[in-house]
């Protein structure tokens, strides 16, 4: 039972002490002024600190499932980039459309929805858009148009399956969903949205964007196979990513987590790395192949996790879920829209990692008084998809954002806030409202 066995320092309310630290570390999160795991471990560490959990709860209320797929996918994609073949494909992309900007523009969006959807979109984003600086450099082009679409394609690409996006992540290990649920309920939705991203894109952006022929021909000058480094960690990678995959779609039925599959895959890959070596070359690859582990993300989903356990434990979000609950009179069709474009709203502006971590907890709460879990499951789609496509309303809607910004940044390209927003904002607004009626039609009519 929540707040059972809460011993607080000073005596403290227990509810107002959880939600103080969640609502301190979002601030600072917010602010961006100290590194983000940084920002979890501490909060994770003060909830412990104050007595609101035990060590014990602490490392109960930690997801390992979520963290052993982002491990597992960060290792298997860093290594298998060593192969070259993520710049292939873009290379070879841009030279298919002769080297029209226009058609660069359209075709990188769907490259970058559909490597969002199979791999992730932060490491999607961190693969294309260096590709992306430098056809645009060659082509003597603005790169903006490129940033924009690349960063709301990888998060609608990254909405339609289970390993796309980290808050789908969190999702699907929370309620257990595999990765044919996903397909099922927001690869259709996803799709249509993308389409519709590409044509208004084409019409508000892509016709203006023109480069000479001396340029063009520099680009069609570019070797994809130039691209490949490594042809046997080519095969090796394939067969591997295949079979990871393929471990997902047959999760439910050979009983495994999608996490045990992605730490298998990502062992068997650095084996396969390694293997033929010295054994001084093993080792060092292995640590290289460890070395592309996002740690800081790893450490702050940990962190962040505990944060979020603290605030349950208490029973505030018990509290609030019944207050959504009146708020709504228990209507479904009310709670899911609620939901959903709340959540948009939501992300546009906060992180929709650690927002979806907070409304995970506060969601079963509100599921277990709508009649059964399969009854509300609509609930958490509406969730997804207004996590994910929300982050396309600013530049810090979404990890994907925020790296592609970084990257700009370095190379002489900053993102503006503000220039994004009026980009971003739109994007949001009619791919939610698409989303809504998605929902309606499918689990309403």
């Amino acid at each position: 039972m929540h707040g059972e066995n809460i011993n607080i320092l000073f005596n403290f309310n227990p509810q107002i002490l959880a939600s103080g630290i969640l609502i301190l570390s979002y601030i600072i999160l917010f602010t961006e002024k100290i590194n983000r795991a940084v920002v979890a471990i501490i909060g994770a560490s003060v909830m412990i600190f104050t007595g609101i959990l035990s060590q014990e709860q602490a490392f109960k209320g930690i997801d390992f499932n979520t963290i052993s797929l982002l491990v597992g996918m960060m290792t298997i994609v860093g290594v298998a980039e060593k192969s070259g073949m993520f710049q292939y494909v873009a290379v070879l992309s841009a030279k298919l459309v002769k080297a029209s900007p226009r058609g660069i523009l359209i075709i990188f969006g769907i490259v970058t929805a559909v490597f969002s959807a199979l791999l992730d979109n932060v490491t999607t984003v961190l693969l294309i858009v260096p590709i992306t600086i430098l056809i645009t450099e060659k082509l003597d082009i603005s790169p903006y148009p490129f940033f924009y679409t690349e960063i709301a394609a990888s998060n609608i690409g990254g909405t339609a399956t289970l390993v796309g996006d980290p808050p789908n992540i969190l999702i699907g290990s929370a309620r257990n969903f595999s990765f044919m649920d996903f397909i099922y309920n927001l690869a259709p939705i996803s799709f249509i949205i993308l389409i519709v991203l590409i044509i208004a894109t084409d019409l508000i952006m892509g016709r203006k964007l023109y480069a000479t022929e001396e340029n063009k021909k520099l680009v069609m000058s570019l070797d994809e196979k130039d691209q490949i480094t490594d042809k046997v960690l080519l095969k090796k990678s394939l067969i591997v990513i295949f079979l990871v995959i393929a471990g997902f779609l047959s999760a439910e039925h050979i009983g495994l987590q999608n996490g045990t599959i992605a730490m298998l895959g990502a062992a068997v890959l650095i084996f396969l790395y390694g293997y033929g070596q010295e054994s001084e070359t093993k080792s060092k690859r292995a640590e290289k192949a460890f070395a592309k582990v996002d740690w800081v993300t790893i450490f702050f989903f940990a962190g962040l996790f505990v944060i979020v356990a603290g605030v349950e434990h208490t029973g505030l979000l018990e509290i609030i879920a019944n207050k959504i609950i009146h708020a709504t009179e228990g209507d479904l069709h009310l709670t899911a829209f609620a939901i959903l474009w709340l959540s948009a709203i939501i992300s546009a502006f906060l992180d929709n990692i650690p927002f979806v971590a907070t409304m995970i907890p506060l969601l079963k709460n509100i599921e277990s008084s709508m009649n059964g879990a399969s009854h509300a499951e609509v609930l958490w789609w509406a969730l997804a998809l207004g996590a994910c496509l929300g982050g396309n309303g600013s530049l810090i809607g979404a990890s994907a954002n925020v790296m592609v910004a970084g990257m700009a940044e370095r190379h002489g390209k900053p993102i503006h806030f503000m220039g994004f927003l009026l980009y971003g904002v739109p994007v949001m607004i009619i791919t939610i409202i698409l989303s809504h009626i998605y929902i309606y039609f499918k689990y309403f009519s």
